[in-house]
């Protein structure tokens, strides 16, 4: 049973890839949806891509490995999560719109008048690089779900997934994956509220109290600071928290404020986002808290604790619920990797200016942009073969590129709508330092152990943007504000 739910999920989302084919005919339309998405599918949308493979396979498993500390990433995302959308999503909008932008990279170039390209590329080779580690950390996260509940063999599962993903991108753009995140969405917040719940009044059944099933052996994990005190306990709490520093700058979650219909959609979007994100992110914790009450701890010595969702899933509900919701977790990968190829293919087209160098009078824009996609397809699935090769957790990959692209794009998009000082060095600086310290920070041992990169590179990157921006204030010439005001609340876009 559960293997035709999932044949018949795979199948629907194809179907929209190629439903969705019909209404596109341009770049605005292939990247942007034509600016035509609603508040429920952007919300959804937006949700479903941020919450990838991590969330169903990584939080929960990282729950178990670490205990009730984790609790401080489920509050940090939540947080993060709410800030974006509150501070960002109307503003941006907005302004996208009115220098007709179709990418982060564009809009930060003619925000500040970039002539000399140098805003743009970098941001475009900032996308490619984190990006890669991105997609392969879903690609990876199917071949992993396969493996455990079909039994097939992970590079098979992580082949299966990636072309499915390419198909209904290319497909369909932007549109087809904000429909079918749509979907996703809602199977992924059934899965990350209904199997907890579940779990909780099966423990309930049990000889043992609730309260001592769902303790771990060791004060460590049972504390909410690991254990720690002091200095340790502050480090541990900042450390969780920072996830939700990096909702402020993944280009494949602003894309969504980018292509709703209309400012005004956002007002009702956001709380949209905000009523999902609570209930979600929490649940995905204590799916990781149920399956420890469950199956006890010994059941996870020497075994991969990711699979803990899938498993829970499989063993409580009858198989066509189960079905459904595996396929839910399938979908949180899909879901992300599909909008990370759009983003990645957008820095490739649109930000590196390829398409111009391999159009021609007999060229079409549109399939060029396609192949695109392709090949970043096909690179992102290497990546993820390698991945499962060398045994690299979904949690440490995904870590590393949200804390890349999250402190890279984060404070350049901040103080670039609401600081008005903010200049184009200072956005150089701050793209730079975010993705510098990353890559720095996150490959020495030493410095993870004092606070995560995902802090450092957000908090650097923030202070290079204002320190270079105070510095070159007279040097540059500055940015022209002159417009509707953003502040009434009143945008003037319907």
């Amino acid at each position: 049973m559960i293997e035709v739910i999932f044949i018949l999920y795979l199948s629907l989302i194809i179907f929209v890839g190629i439903l969705s084919n019909k209404f596109v005919s341009s770049q605005l339309d292939f990247l942007l949806a034509g600016r035509k998405l609603g508040p429920w599918v952007t919300a959804f949308s937006e949700r479903a891509s941020g919450e990838s493979a991590w969330l169903l396979l990584g939080l929960p498993g990282a729950a178990i490995a670490v205990g009730y500390g984790e609790i401080w990433a489920v509050i940090g995302i939540t947080i993060g999560i709410i800030s974006s959308w509150f501070l960002i999503a109307e503003k941006l909008r907005f302004e996208t719109e009115k220098l007709n932008s179709l990418t982060i990279p564009d809009f930060l170039e003619k925000k500040f008048n970039d002539s000399s390209g140098l805003i743009r590329t970098i941001s475009a080779l900032i996308i490619g690089i984190f990006f890669t580690f991105y997609v392969s950390a879903q690609f990876h996260g199917s071949g992993k779900i396969l493996n455990t509940i079909f039994g097939i063999e992970p590079l098979y599962g992580i082949t299966l997934s990636a072309i499915i993903i390419i198909i209904y991108t290319i497909l369909g753009g932007l549109l087809a994956v904000a429909w079918t995140d749509l979907i996703q969405g809602i199977l992924m917040i059934g899965t990350l509220v209904i199997l907890p719940i579940v779990g909780i009044f099966e423990l309930n059944s049990f000889d043992q109290s609730l309260l001592e099933l769902l303790r771990f052996n060791d004060e460590e994990r049972n504390s909410i600071f690991g254990g720690l005190s002091g200095i340790g306990s502050v480090t541990v709490a900042l450390g969780g928290m920072s996830w939700g520093l990096g909702y402020f700058g993944q280009p494949h979650l602003l894309i969504r404020y980018m292509a709703i219909k209309s400012v005004t959609d956002i007002k009702k979007a956001k709380w949209i986002a905000a009523l999902w994100a609570i209930p979600g992110i929490s649940g995905a914790f204590m799916v990781g808290i149920t399956a420890v009450g469950y199956f006890g701890e010994d059941f996870f010595i020497g075994k991969d604790t990711e699979i803990a969702m899938p498993l829970l899933a499989q063993t409580l509900l009858p198989a066509w619920i189960a079905g459904l919701l595996i396929s839910g977790a399938v979908a949180a990968m899909m879901s992300t990797a599909d909008s990370q190829l759009l983003v990645s293919t957008s820095a490739i087209s649109e930000d590196l200016r390829l398409n111009k160098v391999i159009n021609n009078k007999n060229s079409d824009k549109l399939k060029n942009t396609r192949y695109i996609t392709i090949v970043l397809g096909l690179f992102a699935y290497s990546n993820a073969m390698y991945s499962e090769i060398t045994g690299n957790t979904i949690f440490g990959i995904v870590s590393f590129a949200w804390s890349g692209l999250g402190s890279s794009f984060g404070p350049a998009i901040i103080l670039s709508l609401w600081w008005s000082k903010t200049t184009r060095m200072g956005i150089i600086a701050g793209l730079l330092t975010g993705s510098i310290i990353t890559i720095i920070w996150g490959s020495s041992t030493f410095l993870q152990s004092l606070v995560t990169e995902r802090l450092s590179s957000f908090v650097f990157a923030f202070i290079a943007v204002v320190t270079i921006s105070l510095l070159t204030q007279n040097k540059e010439k500055p940015y022209d504000d002159s417009g509707p005001h953003l502040q009434s609340g009143s945008y003037g876009i319907s």
